[in-house]
This record gives C-alpha cells, sequence and structure tokens, in this order.
C-alpha cells in the first residue's frame, strides 16, 4: 500500500534522507522510528506530496507520487505534528470545510463529518472555535480532518506531540483502531509509542534505514543469543562462577538486590536453552534460587543497538 524505492532527499549541500527503501502492507499500522533531525518528517513529507524526492520514488495505493500526484494525495490522510488548523473557524465548519476540498460528495458530507467527529471524539466541542480549543482537541481535529475523506494510506507525524498521558493514552488507542480500514505510517521518536500501537518498525537515523521488522524480528537480530535473568540468594563470586561454567552461557554480570540477594544478567549462545543446566547448577552449589527467567530484548536496547551500530560504522 505504501512503496518507498531509494528516495534520497537533499538540500543543497545537505543530505536529509538518503537511500531509504521500505514498504507497508495493507491494513498495517508502521512505526517509523527514529531520534529528532533523522529525517522522519522530510519522509512524511515526501510520501504527502509536500516536497519532491531528489532521487527515488514512492507510490501510494499504487499511484507513483511523481507520475500521479493527485491520485495518490487522494488516497491519502495526513496529520503533521502541527495540524493544519483555521483558529477563527469552529470544528463543524473547519470540517465541513476540509471536506470540500477532499472532494467528499455533498450526499456523503454530513454522515462524513459526523462519523470522524464520533470517533475521534469531538462531540462536546463540535461548535467551539478552534482557537479556544486545548492542544488534545486540536490533535484530535487534525486527526479527523485526516480521516473526513476516507483515505485508505494516513501518514501521522508525532501525533501525541505535546499532548499530556491522558490525551497520549485516548490518541493511541484510536490509533489502534484504524488498523485493517486504514494503512498507517507513524512517525515518532517516543519509543512507548511504536511499543503500544505498532506492528512493524523501520528505525531511521541519519537519514538511513539502519533497521526494520517486527520488533521480535529486530530482537533476534541484535541480541544474537539468548538470555536469562536469574536471582540468587548467596555468595556473589560463588554464583557468578557457578553460573558461569554452564556449557554456552557466553557472559554473566550481577547487580546487588539487598540482603544477600544478587540478580545477575546471563547471555546464553543462540539456539541453546541453558535454564535446567543453570538452575540444577545454583541449586547443587546450595544457593537459593529465587527467580529464572527467560527474556528478550526491550524495544528501547533493540533501537539503542541500532543507533549505536549505525554511528559506529
Amino acid at each position: 500500500m505504501i512503496e518507498v524505492e531509494n528516495v534520497t532527499k537533499r538540500f543543497g549541500g545537505l543530505t536529509a534522507v538518503s537511500d531509504l527503501s521500505f514498504a507497508v502492507e495493507k491494513g498495517e499500522i508502521l512505526g517509523f522510528l527514529g531520534p529528532n533531525g533523522a529525517g522522519k518528517t522530510t519522509t512524511m513529507r515526501i510520501l504527502t506530496g509536500f516536497l519532491p524526492p531528489t532521487a527515488g520514488t514512492a507510490r501510494i495505493a499504487g499511484h507513483d507520487i511523481l507520475e500521479e500526484p493527485l491520485a495518490a494525495k487522494r488516497k491519502t490522510g495526513y496529520l503533521p505534528e502541527n495540524p493544519p488548523l483555521y483558529p477563527e473557524m469552529s470544528v463543524l465548519d473547519y470540517l465541513d470545510f476540509v471536506a470540500r476540498i477532499k472532494g467528499v460528495a455533498p450526499g456523503s458530507r454530513k454522515a462524513r463529518i459526523d462519523d470522524v467527529i464520533d470517533r475521534c471524539s469531538l462531540g462536546d466541542v463540535r461548535t467551539k472555535l478552534l482557537a479556544k480549543l486545548s492542544r488534545g482537541y486540536r490533535q484530535r481535529v487534525g486527526l479527523a480532518q485526516a480521516l473526513v475523506h476516507e483515505p485508505e494510506v494516513l501518514v501521522l507525524d508525532e501525533p501525541t506531540a505535546g499532548l499530556d498521558p491522558k490525551q497520549i493514552n485516548e490518541t493511541r488507542a484510536l490509533i489502534r483502531t484504524l488498523a485493517g480500514d486504514h494503512t498507517v505510517i507513524l512517525s515518532t521518536h517516543i519509543l512507548p509509542e511504536v511499543s503500544v500501537t505498532c506492528e512493524r518498525v523501520v528505525i531511521i537515523n541519519q537519514g538511513r534505514v539502519v533497521a526494520q521488522g517486527t520488533p521480535e524480528s529486530l530482537t533476534e537480530q541484535f541480541l544474537g543469543g539468548e538470555r536469562l535473568d536469574v536471582t540468587v540468594e548467596g555468595p556473589e563470586e560463588e554464583v557468578r562462577k557457578a553460573i558461569a561454567s554452564v556449557p554456552n552461557v557466553t557472559s554473566v554480570s550481577s547487580e546487588p538486590r539487598g540482603e544477600g540477594r544478587f540478580a545477575y544478567r546471563v547471555e546464553v549462545a543462540e539456539g541453546h536453552d541453558v535454564r535446567r543446566a543453570v538452575s540444577e547448577q545454583v541449586v547443587r552449589g546450595g544457593f537459593g534460587l529465587l527467580e529464572l527467567t527467560q527474556r528478550g530484548m526491550t524495544l528501547e536496547e533493540v533501537y539503542l543497538r541500532a543507533i549505536s551500530s549505525e554511528e559506529a560504522a
């Protein structure tokens, strides 16, 4: 539904994005993740036709953004970081205005406006001036204008920027309901945003894609093995040596937990399950095994490794 092929954008001597390639499947929510200045907003503007690429191209619902720009834009709803609102208009008047310029048929215009007002929880403020609305409500109006013409593709640039925790949760919940009916690309530098809303992730840094895939596949890619968290009561050095002696354990680190207890992070060679061997070794040494958990990497750990790997290259 969204296809980006070798897209590069230069501003004079500055390369904002370089040779980007990725795709978003129909009905999918993709997280476009990267630090500030990574090139996320530039990519969003290229996808929505606000900026032409210097090289490469993209397709929206099968329409090339350079060869069929109007057709591509008709299929797209765009929420920029700062919604394009007219403060002197009421919510209802603004959505009617947007529906008209986006070509919503007169016979279905009222129904579409009523639908997005309901979906974005704007019923209590539908007659209020946009200038009088809170940041959270303005963001909801921005999302409503992106949805009013029933686009197949939604491009959301930092959709929760500046919102309070309650508004963030409400906006994320709304975005999750869009999956299936819409294909969504969500640009953000906020890791929890991706964790709770997105099925796949593209990580970008310094204008380049440094990793992409599901959170699970990225964990496998950057972890390179398995990991155990083990909490044991007993002398730290003796316990560490006991765990390290287990075949296929590659490293052991520890942190104190008080009252003679330590938490051990155990790195294991890929493809090996050593949980039973570790537990037996701890018990055989006469130590108190309090907890043993197999865990993967968090998205934050994946993100930091992807960014640091690219910067070190």
